[in-house]
Order: C-alpha cells, then sequence, then structure tokens
C-alpha cells in the first residue's frame, strides 16, 4: 500500500468516526428532549430524498448528485421566505 492509500483510509475512518459522534449526539439530545420532532423531520428530508432517488435513478451516484441540488435549492427557498418574513413583521 502506498502513502495515498493509507491516507485516504484515515481520513475515512475520521469521517466516519465524526458521523458516529453526530449520531450519538442527536440521540442523546432526543433522549434528554433537547430536539423538536420538527427539527427531527427537517433533518431527515435529505435522507429520504436520497433513498427515494437512488431507488429511482440509475445509480447511487446520480441520487446523490440531484439530492444535493434539490437540498441547495431548498435551503435557498428557506433562507428567501425567511428573509422575506422578517421583512414583513
Amino acid at each position: 500500500m502506498s502513502v495515498i492509500n493509507i491516507a485516504i483510509y484515515i481520513v475515512l475512518v475520521l469521517i466516519g468516526l465524526g458521523l458516529l459522534v453526530m449520531l450519538l449526539s442527536g440521540v442523546r439530545s432526543l433522549m434528554f428532549g433537547k430536539v423538536s420532532m420538527i427539527a427531527l423531520g427537517i433533518m431527515a428530508v435529505p435522507f429520504v430524498v436520497f433513498v427515494v432517488l437512488g431507488l429511482v435513478l440509475e445509480t447511487w451516484a446520480d441520487a446523490g448528485i440531484v439530492t444535493i441540488v434539490i437540498s441547495v435549492g431548498l435551503t435557498m427557498l428557506g433562507l428567501l421566505f425567511s428573509g422575506i418574513k422578517s421583512m414583513i413583521s
């Protein structure tokens, strides 16, 4: 194995550990009632979209790309509506 291959595996392990810590922190927050169900539902939208698109499209890579585009679009719409709401009130 070359040094680059080892570095790639180390980065992937660190990303996995980061995701695991975020998941455990989220579960802990749910157990203590610090997270509302609406926020949890909003956070689940990209995962649901990814799974649905993964089953519909040809490859999972295409599903990932389309999911990112949809997520960015929804984020921009959310920011737009939030800005309009704060201007009105």
